[in-house]
C-alpha cells in the first residue's frame, strides 16, 4: 500500500498475522471546521456504553471533559486565544437614538480579538503502539483494520499500557482498575459501518476512511487553506517518519500541537527496546565471561 505523498505505509495488520485483510482504516480530524458541538462525545458514549465521567466545566470553559481517559474516549478541546491588534470596524448608523457614555470613543479602535480553537481528540491507533508492546497478558491486540483494541475481560489492570502511550490516551477506571480507550468502533467496522463519532459529526470535521486516502485528502485540504491565506494550517500525526511511525488518527491543526495539548514530537517508549535488550545481552555475556575468567584464574593460582 502506498501513496504519492508519504511513500509506503506499514502493513500493520499483515505484521500482526492477518492475511487478506481489509485496508488500514483511520480518522482524519479537520479542526478548522470543528464547531465544538460535542456530538462525537455523546455518540461515543451512547454506542460504546462509556460511563458518565461527571459534569465539571473546569472553571469558565465549555470543555467539561478536560482530557482523554477511561471514561472519555473522545474529548473536544476548547482553546480560547487572544489575538491583540485587531481593529474594530466603523460603527454602522442604524438610525437609533444615540447616547453619550462616559469614556466612549468613536471611529475604529484597536481591540483584542478572540478565537476558539476546537478539536476532537481520540486515541491515535499508532503504527508502533507502545501500549501494545508492553501489555503482558495480550489484552491489547491489533485488529484486521489496523486499529488497537483492549479486551477488558483479559486485562489484569497492571497499568503498563498507561505509561507506554506517548499521548497519555489510555487510562484505567477507578472501580475495577482495567484499561479502556477508543476501539475505533471495532464492532461497527466488522458490520461495514463507520464509527459512531464520525457518523454523528455534523460538519465532517471527523472523517473516517482508508488511511492512505485520508492522507491524500488532508494534504489537499492544507494546500487549499494555504492558498486561502490560512498559512498556520498544518498536519499532525500523518507522517510515517515520526516517532510512532504515523498515527491511525491524525489532525489538521491551526496552531502548534502544544496549544491543543498534544506532544510536539511523540516517541513510542518502546522504540529502542530491541536494541536495549541486545546491548543488555552483550553486557551480560561480557560479565559472565569476566566471572568465568576470574574463577579459573584463581583456580590456577
Amino acid at each position: 500500500m502506498s501513496n504519492s505523498f508519504y511513500g509506503p505505509l506499514e502493513d500493520v495488520a499483515g505484521d500482526a498475522g492477518y492475511s487478506g485483510h481489509p485496508p488500514r482504516m483511520g480518522f482524519f480530524t479537520d479542526t478548522s471546521v470543528c464547531i465544538g458541538c460535542k456530538a462525537c462525545e455523546v455518540a461515543c458514549k451512547e454506542w460504546n456504553g462509556v460511563p458518565d465521567d461527571g459534569f465539571d466545566l473546569l472553571g469558565m470553559s465549555f470543555d467539561n471533559t478536560g482530557m482523554l481517559g477511561a471514561n472519555s474516549w473522545r474529548h473536544v478541546a476548547f482553546v480560547e486565544q487572544e489575538r491583540p491588534g485587531a481593529v474594530s470596524p466603523e460603527p454602522v448608523d442604524l438610525g437609533l437614538p444615540s447616547f453619550d457614555l462616559p469614556g466612549a470613543g468613536s471611529g475604529a479602535e484597536a481591540r483584542t480579538d478572540f478565537r476558539w480553537l476546537m478539536s476532537s481528540d481520540v486515541c491515535k491507533h499508532c503504527t508502533h503502539a507502545g501500549c501494545l508492546d508492553v501489555c503482558p497478558t495480550g489484552a491489547l491486540f491489533r485488529t484486521e483494520f489496523g486499529s488497537v483494541v483492549v479486551q477488558p475481560d483479559i486485562c489484569n489492570g497492571c497499568g503498563y499500557c498507561v505509561s507506554g502511550c506517548p499521548y497519555g490516551v489510555i487510562d484505567r477506571r477507578e472501580d475495577d482498575g482495567r484499561a479502556w480507550k477508543c476501539t475505533l468502533c471495532y464492532d461497527r467496522l466488522r458490520d461495514g459501518l463507520e464509527p459512531a463519532c464520525a457518523k454523528a459529526c455534523p460538519t465532517d470535521s471527523i472523517q473516517f476512511g482508508q488511511l492512505d486516502e485520508l492522507r491524500e485528502r488532508a494534504a489537499r485540504r492544507v494546500d487549499a487553506l494555504h492558498e486561502a491565506g490560512v498559512t498556520e494550517a498544518r498536519l499532525y500525526g500523518e507522517s510515517p517518519d515520526d516517532g510512532v511511525g504515523g498515527d491511525g488518527a491524525f489532525f489538521l491543526l491551526l496552531d502548534e500541537p502544544e496549544v491543543y495539548g498534544l506532544p510536539p514530537d511523540p516517541v513510542v517508549p518502546t522504540r529502542h527496546a530491541g536494541s536495549m535488550w541486545k546491548f543488555a545481552g552483550m553486557a551480560a555475556s561480557a560479565l559472565a565471561a569476566a566471572a568465568v575468567s576470574v574463577f579459573f584464574g584463581r583456580g590456577r593460582r
